[in-house]
């Protein structure tokens, strides 16, 4: 299975600076504001490096400044040369009015919540969707196991 985005092969790219600070967060060091900076240069470098072997650019995080997060994934889409899609992870609950949804073909919307559990459980309050003409798909089932059966 592929973790990020179902039947995609997919660079994630964490973003750090992170305003949610979830309880629970199984990346906190992005909280802080740590890392080298993310622009259409090294955007450009990460798909010299990898365009061929991808299929799907996630940005995961990015919150606090949501019009970088759509800037690059606008960069990503011109691309030619790859045809890549774009993603967003974002903790937000809902999706940024700054920016439009017709920029990512996924987005994944809403905090961590410790006791509801992430994408890969029923009881998660995070929701993964597709972007199909401007619509937004529900497919967060699509992390969730299905229960074994057993033949009798």
């Amino acid at each position: 299975m592929f973790q990020e985005v179902p039947n995609e092969v997919t660079l994630a790219i964490n973003l750090s600076n992170c305003p949610n600070g979830c309880k629970g967060c199984h990346s906190p060091y992005l909280q802080k504001n740590i890392g080298e900076e993310l622009n259409e240069q090294t955007i450009d470098l990460l798909l010299e490096k990898y365009g061929d072997a991808i299929t799907c650019v996630c940005f995961m995080g990015g919150d606090a400044d949501p019009r970088m997060v759509e800037q690059l994934a606008l960069h990503v889409r011109k691309t030619i040369k790859y045809k890549l899609k774009t993603a967003w992870y974002s903790g937000k609950s809902e999706f940024s009015k700054l920016c439009s949804i017709n920029s990512f073909d996924y987005l994944k919307l809403g905090p961590y919540v410790e006791s509801l559990g992430g994408l890969d459980v029923s009881t998660t309050n995070q929701r993964f969707y597709r972007n199909e003409n401007g619509q937004l798909i529900d497919e967060t089932y699509r992390f969730q196991k299905k229960p074994k059966r057993h033949l009798q």
